[in-house]
């Protein structure tokens, strides 16, 4: 007799997911130097019907919510937690830009890890290509 299969969370998620009908969820990616191009594809995920969850701050821009350089460091870990979170959620990363930094990069790898597919609005960045 063999023991019962363990359940992931990730795999209730997704079973959460199919149950509830939820549209396809794409977690947009990439160097916030392209939040105009995150809008915008944001904006045509959003009509082919999928829901969007994208970086929502731009820590490179000045805003008086992180103008103090310690508390941005803090931040920008707090954000990073929270978009690995969103690409949990999500059933594909679209990354959006010419330019893979680091945290994209770690980004990429994460939903790979996941076994999300990744789309590339520039295929040529691919890491992995």
């Amino acid at each position: 007799m063999s023991s019962p299969q363990l359940i992931t969370p990730e795999e209730k998620l997704a079973d959460a997911k199919k149950l509830l009908s939820f549209p396809h969820i794409v977690a947009i990616c990439g160097s916030t130097r392209f939040m105009a191009e995150m809008a915008e594809a944001d904006l045509r995920e959003t009509m082919a019907g999928r829901i969007v969850v994208k970086p929502g701050c731009d820590l490179k821009s000045p805003h008086e919510l992180w103008s103090d350089h310690v508390e941005a460091e803090a931040l920008k870990v707090r954000l990073d937690e929270l978009h690995r979170s969103k690409i949990l959620l999500a059933d594909e990363v679209l990354v959006v830009g010419d330019y893979i930094g680091d945290s994209t990069r770690a980004e990429i790898a994460y939903a790979r890890s996941l076994g999300k597919p990744v789309r590339f609005t520039h295929p040529e960045v691919d890491p992995d290509a």
